[in-house]
């Protein structure tokens, strides 16, 4: 009997994706000895490209690093926006009590520039770095962020920071040794492997009937579904007009 194996648009799947899809594959194939079901050739063609996809998995690990250093760096420049709008409003209130405070931190923002958090992330981090030490050495200005309820803006700046800087050095790191490679073609050519094996897999089916080929289909075709289902739902996000991820998919026309 024939076996029929179930088509996934690989090119809808993001790069990890598509990288844990073909390692799930392959295991559910390692658990049913492809040279038993006469499909070594054609399965050792798709495993050879095992470390050729862990360099776009390491890639993207990388571009998943710098997205949350802009979402970080994004997120600080905003607190201190917040605290020199925050600042502005009481200044304008005719509350005696608070007149020294905004003096005091007016001063302060003065110092390190109101433009502080739009420029490039090494200027930002070292502006900021500057800022948050003079915040930690002054009791004056601490006493003004309490007085104005910044304090719990300037405790968050803070962890925001110290996060960035960790990640930031990481990303330094990991990118030395991450090659750079081409993704696009690397996808291709494993296509290309996919297509051959499910082919050879079905042929297989029929050429000897004696073997089971279904219990390994059953379990490659659960996973191709399950991967169906996450871009189906994905596409309704997106024509709701929700969120779904910045990363454009492969189609067929740009490949």
């Amino acid at each position: 009997m024939k076996i029929t194996l179930i088509r996934l648009p690989l090119s809808h799947l993001w790069n990890i994706e598509y990288c844990v899809f073909v390692s799930r594959s392959i295991a559910i194939m390692l658990k049913y000895q492809p040279e038993t079901l006469h499909l070594k050739k054609a399965f050792d063609r798709v495993n050879a490209l095992t470390p050729e996809l862990n360099k776009i998995k390491a890639q993207e690990l990388g571009n998943a690093i710098s997205n949350q250093l802009a979402d970080l760096n994004n997120e600080r420049r905003t607190v201190i926006k917040a605290v020199i709008d925050q600042t502005k409003k009481l200044g304008k209130l005719s509350i005696p009590e608070l007149a020294p405070h905004v003096s005091v931190m007016n001063r302060f923002l003065d110092k390190h520039g109101r433009d502080i958090g739009d420029t490039n992330y090494t200027d930002n981090t070292g502006r900021f770095n500057n800022l948050l030490a003079d915040y930690k050495d002054s009791a004056t200005i601490k006493a003004a962020a309490a007085a104005l309820q910044l304090s719990f803006m300037f405790d968050h700046l803070s962890a925001i920071n110290t996060q960035f800087i960790s990640l930031d050095a990481q990303r330094t790191s990991e990118e030395s040794a991450v090659e750079k490679v081409d993704s696009r073609a690397i996808r291709v050519e494993t296509d290309r492997a996919l297509t051959d094996f499910y082919h050879a897999f079905e042929f297989c089916s029929t050429e000897y009937e004696t073997l089971d080929y279904q219990t390994p289909a059953n379990e490659l075709n659960e996973l191709n579904s399950h991967f169906k289902t996450q871009l189906k739902a994905r596409d309704t996000r997106r024509q709701e007009g929700k969120e779904v991820h910045k990363e454009d998919p492969i189609t067929p026309e740009t490949k």
